[in-house]
């Protein structure tokens, strides 16, 4: 699955594709170009607190495509309508079509993606609400679908974006209102796309195991060169929710996601790191999730930017540290946790997930960290059907993407509150970043049959 909007040339599905192809997805990409170039200098809005200015563009959707300490250049890449800092969402169906309409070749794999500037062509996503009241903006926008000829997004976009001495605080929502309303599976997305210029090329975070003590920070390794026939984002687990795109004196542009620690980047270019904001080569972070996206939900999320050097960059990061262990109550959100196997009963989520007992369903949670000496017991708040006679646990460890270790538990009917302890799963030793629940592995269940879950947490 991708975790980032198009790059300015053929990602990896494309490398087996002809010569002839590669050709028609540059000519988009300079017709995209040359159209992001045209936009006019009074369709932009900015605000300026002082310290930081920063600049929204209402010819695309009110993307940001300007932001800079006070006196210095801007920091944000506009080779084309897929760079700027943006809000962009993906679902199935895959590929789609919508009304027979066929998506640009090479674009296929990408399926439902609305995103805020604009798509592949050059048409224009549409401001349809903007207010400015000092340091604050506000904007509403129906979003184009990428990978299509002027195809509006069935759904509308909205932020809004405060300056707070160094910080960016955005606030996002998209409100869907599909006509199609299939359930599709969850998909990776970006929250949000952040695209700089290529000075801003070191991708830093911190990776590892010791968050929040200040220990070494990572550096991300991940150049792609121009003669790359295929561009790979990184992706990494962020333990302390940050992420930056830094130049050689460690100053840049870093994003502090609550709860997040899935993120992807990268840089693409040439060696010489040189290049302005209408320039391709350019440097790549995303916060992300991977999410359900129903076809009438209100999807909402926040994020903050911080212009500066390194250290302050980590510091806003540790000033808004989390104090509890990772806890899930769904009284109405799924909380990034999704499916296998299965759906639910959809959106709007009341007071818990009612999920569909099909064989092999299982519920999984977002990447999360904790230690084993910091959680020894695990609450699962549900009401079970009476088929079901037992469920299993499943833990990945840090550093690892599949789920090993697991644990069976005997359930009864009915609503109960099970307090799992975790020492019974065998090597229960060092980090861990995730969860998944099979609510009966024996598949003995009867079809159709739900589960409800109310709460998950780890306990100490």
């Amino acid at each position: 699955m991708r975790k980032s909007l198009p790059p300015p040339f053929p990602p990896k599905e494309l490398h087996r594709s002809s010569r002839s192809l590669l050709m028609l997805l540059f000519f988009l990409y300079c017709i995209s170009h040359a159209n992001a170039q045209k936009n006019s200098a009074n369709s932009m809005r900015y605000i300026d607190n002082g310290a930081i200015k920063l600049g929204i563009d209402l010819n695309l959707g009110g993307a940001i495509t300007y932001l800079s300490e006070k006196g210095k250049p801007n920091m944000i890449n506009n080779w084309d309508w897929g760079r700027q800092i943006q809000m962009s969402f993906y679902s199935g169906p895959v590929p789609y079509e919508p009304d027979g309409k066929k998506p640009h070749k090479g674009w296929t794999f990408i399926g439902w993606n609305p995103i805020q500037s604009g798509d592949v062509v050059g048409n224009r996503s549409r401001v349809t609400g903007f207010k400015q009241t000092g340091n604050s903006l506000y904007v509403r926008c129906i979003p184009m679908h990428w990978p299509l000829d002027n195809v509006p997004g069935t759904c509308t976009y909205e932020c809004w974006i405060q300056l707070e001495g160094n910080a960016v605080k955005v606030r996002s929502r998209m409100i869907n209102y599909r006509p199609d309303t299939t359930q599709y599976p969850a998909r990776g997305q970006e929250l949000p796309a952040v695209y700089t210029n290529a000075p801003y090329h070191r991708l830093v975070t911190y990776a590892g195991t010791q968050p929040y003590t200040y220990d070494s920070v990572s550096f991300i390794k991940n150049h792609n060169l121009p003669q790359t026939p295929s561009i790979q984002w990184a992706a990494w687990q962020a333990t302390e929710n940050w992420a930056a795109c830094v130049n050689e004196d460690g100053y840049g542009l870093g994003i502090w996601k609550e709860g997040v620690q899935r993120f992807s980047g990268g840089y693409y270019g040439d060696s010489s790191f040189k290049g302005g904001s209408h320039d391709v080569s350019t440097g790549y972070i995303s916060p992300g999730s991977i999410d359900i996206l129903d076809h009438n939900i209100s999807y909402g999320y926040n994020y903050v930017l911080i212009v500066g050097a390194l250290d302050a960059i980590r510091n806003y990061a540790y000033q808004q540290m989390p104090q509890a262990l990772p806890s899930f109550h769904f009284r109405n959100s799924r909380l990034q946790w999704y499916y296998e196997n299965t759906k639910d009963r959809g959106w709007p989520i009341r007071g818990c997930l009612e999920i569909t007992l099909n064989p092999n369903a299982a519920l999984l949670s977002p990447v999360i960290f904790w230690k084993a000496t910091d959680a020894s017991r695990l609450l699962i708040d549900a009401q079970w059907p009476a088929s079901v006679k037992k469920a299993r646990i499943y833990l990945s460890r840090f550093g690892v993407s599949t789920f090993e270790d697991h644990l069976d538990v005997d359930v009864q009917p009915g609503r109960r509150q099970y307090v799992i302890p975790l020492a019974h799963i065998g090597h229960y030793k060092g980090a861990f970043n995730g969860l998944k629940i099979q609510p009966d592995p024996d598949g003995k269940s009867m079809e159709q049959n739900l589960l409800k879950v109310y709460t998950i947490a780890l306990l100490k």
